[in-house]
Formats: structure tokens, sequence, C-alpha cells
């Protein structure tokens, strides 16, 4: 069963890439109208400033991870990598397919915390809910991903232990309700880079 469902969620993704979404603005995608809420904790160990060499836009080698750093340490916007689709704290995002159906992410409350004195950043991105239609499937559920680590001297490098813990379910035609949620989460090395956006 656990084999069915990997196959199926990635099945599922595969056909999310192939399919694509309508244009709804340079993103593809179009947010909930409502005010944004911070969405964003943020806490300096010592109580000092956010560090400015952190401030910028953050690319991981891959999974598609992308962060965007606030002079004040808030997050800004987030590519998450289920689906690939910009997040925004505190904003729904709404994604329409071109075969027909759309994907709804709804994030959580994010955290940023920085302690100065081992270069230590950590994050952690919550999408409270998601939902994606494809054709007659559909997949959703929830996710938290927690990534630590510590800026290189340079401050361009974050090499991060990433940990994904989430609660999906697929329903298809054949298999009405397939879920799938490790116990402990998932982990893995991924490496973020500074970037510089012309």
């Amino acid at each position: 069963m656990r084999r069915l469902l990997i196959l199926l969620v990635c099945g599922l993704f595969a056909l999310a890439q192939l399919s694509g979404c309508q244009g709804l603005g340079r993103d593809k995608s179009r947010v909930d109208p409502t005010p944004p809420k911070s969405g964003v904790e943020v806490i300096i160990e010592g109580g000092g400033e956010f560090p400015e060499f952190l401030v910028g836009r953050w690319k991981a080698n891959e999974h598609g991870w992308k962060f965007v750093f606030q002079p004040d340490g808030t997050i800004s916007s987030a590519v998450h990598t289920l689906g690939k689709v910009k997040l925004r704290p505190g904003q729904k995002t709404i994604r329409r397919m071109k075969k027909g159906g759309e994907a709804i992410y709804e994030p959580g409350e994010w955290m940023v915390h920085y302690n100065p004195a081992n270069r230590e950043l950590t994050v952690a991105i919550s999408l409270s809910n998601f939902y994606t239609e494809l054709g007659d499937d559909v997949l959703e559920g929830k996710s938290d991903d927690l990534f630590v680590g510590k800026i290189n001297e340079e401050g361009n490098i974050w090499e991060t232990n990433w940990t994904s813990f989430y609660d999906y379910t697929a329903h298809t035609l054949e298999y009405p309700q397939v879920r799938m949620h490790p116990e402990h989460g998932e982990s893995r090395t991924l490496v973020f880079e500074k970037v510089t956006k012309k």
C-alpha cells in the first residue's frame, strides 16, 4: 500500500507539472484579496537585529524551495516544493490548472529563528491546507517543513537539515482514499545559496 501511495503521489505531481496552470499574472497564481497577516514569527537570540547579509533571496540546490527574507527577518514569499508554487504568509494562493480544476494552498504560521553566536538559522514553514484537482483525481493534506543549519563565513551558503512532516491523502476512481503520513517525518540535507535577481 505504501508503494502504491508513493507511486500515486509522484504520478499526480508529474501530471501537475505536465498540466501546468493558466496564466493568472506573472507567477501564474493569485492570492486571496483579503489584507495579509504577518504570519511570520521572527526570533533573534540575544534580542539583536536580523543580520543584513541574510536579507534577500535564497534558493535550494534541489526540490524547488526558495525564500525571500526582509530586513526585519520576516519571509515575504516562499516557493514551496509542493507544486513549486510561490506562497505569501497569511494569504491563500489559488492556481487554475490547464486541464480543469484548481490547486489551493493555505499557509499556516511561519517562523524564523537566528542565533548569531553560532550563525545558525532555523526556518519553519507550515502549509495548513492544500487541495489539488487533477482531472478526476484529488490530492489534499497539510505539511510542516523545518530547515536548520549554519550560514557559512561568507554569508552566502546555508547548509540545512530539512525535515518534512506531512499528511497527504490521494483520491482516485480506483482508490477512493489513500493516506501517506510518516510518523517521524523525513529528513535530508538541503543547501541554500543566496542569489541576486536582475
